[in-house]
């Protein structure tokens, strides 16, 4: 959104590798205002009526001046068991994403590989490409898979890359299209490139977009996070924590990321203990 819980994740950067288990349950998030489609009906006519509600505004991403403070804000009212949390660590820093499709090809290239492995792949694939500027869909279509077996990636991301490039080519997807959609729209979207499932959007929607209220129910630190924030004896479930986490919205985002801070806090702690 995954990796050992003691693993950092830090929205300084793109998405983090892939985790070991598979998330097939989404957490829907949908920012559209609601439309109520009203019914009137006499002998002759029947009319329909659209009224668009504006009570929930869009939401700006997390990167947009002030947002990780309204959020701090709101969860540390809305959550008496996440506040003493948030005071006890600084808040996410965030830099802009400058190429979507950028991030979604690391995604690619990082997925199941130990960090320093997949780092090195990444900078012979960059190398290969001419640097991160030149990493565009027509570039990556160009590098054959045998080509990008020479580097240390294996036929089948080869294909991921491919088909995400692909993609990009034949228009249905864009950088700018990808930055418009809501987040159940870029869920769906994402979902049908290759090699590319429901935790990878995740943690694209956190790391590289900054959505600020998205939920991976799939992350296993998350999951691990509200398990012990909460006292639970058993690790929660997609609705579980769907309905535990109602609370913080509209700022799952950053709810989330304190779940990452406080199992690298018990890590830490345990270690020390182990030590001593």
């Amino acid at each position: 959104m995954g990796k050992p819980v003691t693993r950092s994740h830090s929205l300084l950067l793109h998405e983090p590798s892939s985790p070991p288990l598979s998330t097939t349950t989404s957490s829907k998030i949908s920012f559209q205002s609601r439309k109520i489609r009203k019914l009137s009906t006499n002998k002759t006519t029947t009319t329909t009526t659209a009224i668009t509600s504006t009570s929930i505004p869009p939401l700006k991403p997390l990167s947009h001046k002030g947002e990780v403070e309204l959020a701090l804000d709101h969860l540390s009212k809305s959550d008496p068991l996440l506040a003493p949390l948030l005071n006890s660590h600084e808040p996410p820093a965030l830099n802009p994403c400058t190429s979507p499709f950028l991030s979604l090809t690391k995604s690619i290239l990082f997925q199941q590989l130990a960090t320093n492995a997949a780092k090195s792949i990444y900078t012979r694939f960059l190398t290969l490409c001419d640097g991160e500027s030149q990493v565009n869909p027509d570039t990556v279509l160009s590098l054959s898979a045998p080509k990008l077996r020479e580097i240390g990636v294996s036929g089948r991301k080869a294909s991921y890359l491919h088909d995400l490039a692909e993609k990009y080519r034949n228009g249905s997807l864009s950088d700018t299209t990808i930055l418009e959609m809501n987040d159940d729209m870029l869920l769906n979207r994402l979902t049908e490139v290759k090699g590319i499932g429901v935790w990878s959007v995740h943690m694209f929607m956190l790391f590289s977009l900054h959505r600020p209220d998205v939920l991976p129910v799939g992350d296993l630190g998350v999951r691990k996070g509200v398990q012990s924030l909460y006292g639970l004896k058993d690790l929660p479930q997609a609705l579980e924590m769907e309905q535990i986490c109602e609370k913080w919205k509209p700022y799952r985002s950053v709810g989330s990321w304190y779940m990452w801070r406080l199992m690298e806090a018990k890590a830490l702690a345990n270690k020390a203990a182990k030590k001593a």
